[in-house]
């Protein structure tokens, strides 16, 4: 395409090019069946491309039939632009061809409008004399209750309207014969003088569509007006016919399509921006949604590594249980009472024979200092023995009088021996304790 109807018809979008939205609204799009509806008026160019081909005979003929009614109307010859595959070489009646290559035809003129041209001829000797209003025959054919028609002479005396006519301009018997420029339908709803001249000048039907005519008290009216130029076979000039036709309703339809095309605008915009909307919603969603799944593959993650530690957790919690059951085993195994403590003489141990012996359950003096319990060994003459064994690492004993848990004097031999890790620390002490023979 040349860059300078680029430029004027379209518009870029999306990386190429769209057609322009104020054009494109200026189509009007609708939906029309080719052998049922009636086909469309005046029509100069018609294009029907690879579609005939799908019908048979019958119905190609009907379809081209309305093609050329639409083309071929009074003072017409439209065109029809068909597909590569599609002829017209039995239609030749109605078309002749243009540009064949190219599948471009020619209405041909519709042997009706010579008709109504012989109808008018006829009739010219109805105009400006008395034969007119006599002859029934020929008034009857003028009358058409379908459009209000009038003719008028070339001296521009008005002399004949039908009951249409009469009724929509308020016409009389009396009005017939008198100058168009004495009544009011000289200039309302339109100046039909400077028309009138203009028909006769081009010697061609002269049209003025969508004329308003208001009148007071009421509301508008549309009205499609044509001057036609009545003939004769040399050409001459016999008068003029003048066609009203209402087109309110038609007028009111497209006011109608109007509005709705541009409600239909505005709600296809809103519709646009909340379909961005959406997008944008869209987009931000997949992207918390792909922040959640690297969350979800981290947290996976993390879960993994806390089963690892969790698992490590119960393989040494049940380490430690075995060790503490082994220890205890240990404890119980041993003749006297276990009692061990740390550097300071806290109570880390407490054994079931001391239960025993002294009466009181590990869960009471678990954390206490062994100098500060209330038993019936004199636990403060341990304070020396036990800190020397801190200090020299050597073992020290020692016998006491004693006050079991029972109330029974006994003599209790104490043994302290230090507590030591690899590389000779010393942790604690170790207090045996058992009744002397």
């Amino acid at each position: 395409m040349p860059p300078a109807l680029r430029e004027k018809y379209f518009q870029p979008a999306d990386g190429g090019f769209q057609f322009r939205s104020d054009l494109r609204r200026a189509v009007i799009f609708g939906r029309h069946d080719l052998v049922q509806d009636a086909p469309i008026s005046r029509l100069d160019l018609l294009v029907c491309r690879n579609t005939l081909m799908y019908f048979n005979a019958e119905t190609q003929a009907r379809v081209l039939s309305k093609f050329h009614f639409a083309l071929a109307g009074e003072g017409q010859a439209g065109h029809l632009f068909l597909g590569r595959a599609e002829m017209l070489l039995t239609h030749s009646a109605l078309f002749t061809p243009l540009d064949l290559k190219c599948r471009i035809f020619t209405a041909v003129p519709s042997p009706r409008a010579r008709v109504r041209a012989a109808a008018n001829e006829a009739a010219a000797p109805l105009i400006g004399g008395p034969d007119l209003a006599g002859d029934k025959l020929r008034e009857l054919a003028l009358e058409d209750p379908a459009v209000a028609r009038i003719l008028i002479d070339l001296n521009g005396v008005l002399t004949f309207a039908n009951h249409r006519a009469r009724t929509l301009f308020s016409l009389h018997a009396k009005d017939l014969g008198r100058p168009l420029s004495e009544l009011e339908l000289s200039y309302r709803p339109l100046e039909l003088r400077s028309v009138i001249e203009q028909a006769y000048a081009e010697r061609r039907p002269i049209s003025r569509p969508a004329v308003e005519r208001r009148l007071s008290g009421s509301e508008a009216h549309y009205l499609d007006v044509t001057v036609s130029p009545l003939l004769e076979e040399g050409g001459a000039p016999l008068g003029v016919a003048v066609t009203f036709v209402d087109v309110t309703r038609f007028h009111r339809l497209q006011d109608e399509l109007r509005v709705s095309r541009e409600e239909l605008q505005t709600t296809k915009e809103e519709l646009q921006s909340s379909n961005e909307e959406l997008e944008t919603t869209n987009e931000e969603l997949q992207s918390t949604n792909e922040e959640l799944e690297t969350m979800n593959e981290e947290l996976q993650s993390i879960n993994e590594e806390l089963n690892a530690v969790n698992a490590e957790l119960r393989q040494r919690t049940d380490q430690l249980h075995q060790s503490n059951t082994f220890l205890e085993s240990v404890l119980a195994s041993l003749p006297g009472a276990a009692v061990v403590v740390d550097t300071d003489l806290h109570v880390l141990v407490w054994s079931a024979r001391a239960e025993d012996l002294w009466g009181l359950r590990a869960e009471a003096v678990n954390g206490r200092s062994l100098l500060n319990l209330d038993i019936g060994l004199p636990v403060g003459e341990l304070r020396a023995p036990v800190r020397a064994c801190l200090q020299d690492g050597g073992r020290h004993d020692l016998v006491l009088d004693a006050v079991n848990r029972r109330g029974r004097s006994i003599r209790c031999r104490v043994r302290c021996t230090p507590l030591s890790k690899p590389g000779r620390r010393r942790e604690g002490v170790i207090v045996l304790m058992e009744e002397a023979e």
